[in-house]
């Protein structure tokens, strides 16, 4: 029986690409990541969440300078330079983590700087974390509207994912920490979930969770009315770290994970 130009299966685009190959397709997302951090010697990660609109502050001093000379909105410059501190408060933050995870071991890569791979505060994590000459991640996604990736992240970890639940599996499965600084619906949506899998110990592993910006976190989520409404603990409240200081943020990461994940690499739910 002849088999010429019969197709293998796992040659077939047509129906690699179908909904009957979607099981595999989401595998795929599970095993091709998987086998580059083993690769790689990725062990754990500290993950950096937010804003993909943040501009650096270089770049909205000059949005300002031209929305004041006629060429853009002045108020919508004017927040996006003061939104700006996030950007920068961000880049100092992964790189000073960076820094300190390169002295822990010199065979194995801990708490490895890891963002969704775009813009703005991802951009932001990544470079602070180049900068201090560190491995990094960028979780990447594809969108209608696309987003490139940034070009901090260390290429050989750069990812490019279709299905968020995958995507956010590999966010809370290497992650020993998570830095959320302000962030639209992506940002709460990933925070949230973050927070749900703690708060009903679906994850049992320490999880450090700091929330960067104070001000803005009380204004967009009223945790305390959650609090006063009963639908929350008041002992969830414990499970967040409020700050405005790099400092304070990087003396709280560094010695909870110290204290509660230093001794144990690997990831872990």
């Amino acid at each position: 029986m002849s088999t010429r130009g019969a197709q293998k299966a796992y040659s077939n685009k047509s129906f690699l690409n179908s909904k009957d190959a979607r099981a595999l397709r989401i595998l795929a997302e599970y095993l091709e990541p998987r086998s580059r951090f083993e690769q790689y010697k990725v062990e754990d990660t500290i993950v950096f969440m937010g804003s993909a609109r943040i501009r650096p502050r270089a770049q909205a001093e000059a949005a300002l300078r031209e929305a004041q000379a006629g060429e853009g909105d002045v108020a919508q410059a004017q927040t996006a330079l003061r939104m700006s501190a996030y950007y920068e408060s961000a880049r100092e933050l992964a790189f000073r983590l960076t820094q300190w995870s390169k002295t822990l071991d010199p065979k194995e890569r801990r708490f490895v700087v890891c963002t969704g791979g775009g813009p703005g505060i991802m951009e932001a994590a990544n470079r602070g974390a180049s900068e201090a000459r560190g491995t990094n991640i960028g979780l990447g996604i594809s969108l209608p509207l696309e987003q490139h990736d940034n070009p901090f992240i260390t290429r050989e970890l750069a990812f490019h994912f279709h299905y968020f639940f995958m995507r956010k599996f590999w966010f809370a499965y290497l992650a020993k920490a998570v830095i959320l600084f302000p962030g639209g619906f992506g940002t709460l949506d990933e925070m949230f979930e973050l927070l749900t899998l703690v708060q009903t110990r679906k994850m049992r592993k320490p999880m450090p969770l700091v929330l960067f910006g104070t001000e803005f976190w009380k204004e967009v989520i009223n945790f305390d009315a959650l609090v006063r409404h009963g639908t929350i603990d008041a002992r969830d409240l414990e499970l967040m770290h409020r700050t405005d200081s790099v400092d304070e943020a990087y003396e709280w990461i560094t010695g909870q994970l110290r204290e509660f994940a230093l001794e144990q690499p690997g990831a872990m739910l």
